[in-house]
């Protein structure tokens, strides 16, 4: 089965036609233009309507979807990240080893943070996504190399 990434979830209803708010909107405004396609929960689905309201995507989708439902798109739909960039599907999975080899973890999940991002390892390690953090990313080989010192609890 293809990977897919999520690019927003199914909010509350704009209208009476069937629209929805997009919560946790994709920031590319592509995902979610007019003839766009999509996988509500599994199935796939078109943009028959997309437009803004206080600022935020509300699109109606043809079939409907259910509130709550994951918004996706397959990661090969997707562009190649800028450099130095990644999507966080990337990450998920890979193993992260300190400079000197000692293994940290996984990555379970990025999270977004205050000042940056947030590498969350299966191990319970919270590390910042950060050059002074993160010396090497190899996602060929699936493998993060992190600075020491960087190892406490999160």
């Amino acid at each position: 089965m293809p990977e897919r990434v999520p690019v927003g979830r199914v909010g509350r209803p704009h209208g009476l036609a069937g629209a929805f708010v997009v919560e946790e909107a994709s920031a590319a405004p592509e995902r979610l233009a007019l003839g766009a396609r999509l996988f509500v929960d599994g199935v796939e689905a078109e943009i028959v309507e997309s437009k803004r309201a206080g600022g935020r995507p509300v699109i109606r989708l043809d079939p409907e979807a259910p509130r709550g439902a994951a918004l996706e798109v397959e990661r090969a739909a997707l562009p190649d990240p800028e450099l130095d960039h990644y999507y966080v599907v990337d990450l998920v999975g890979a193993e992260v080893l300190e400079e000197g080899g000692a293994r940290l973890g996984v990555v379970a999940d990025v999270a977004a943070g205050v000042a940056n991002d947030v590498l969350e390892l299966d191990s319970g390690l919270a590390l910042p996504f950060v050059g002074a953090c993160v010396r090497e990313i190899d996602l060929e080989h699936r493998r993060i190399v992190v600075a020491r010192g960087f190892d406490t609890a999160g």
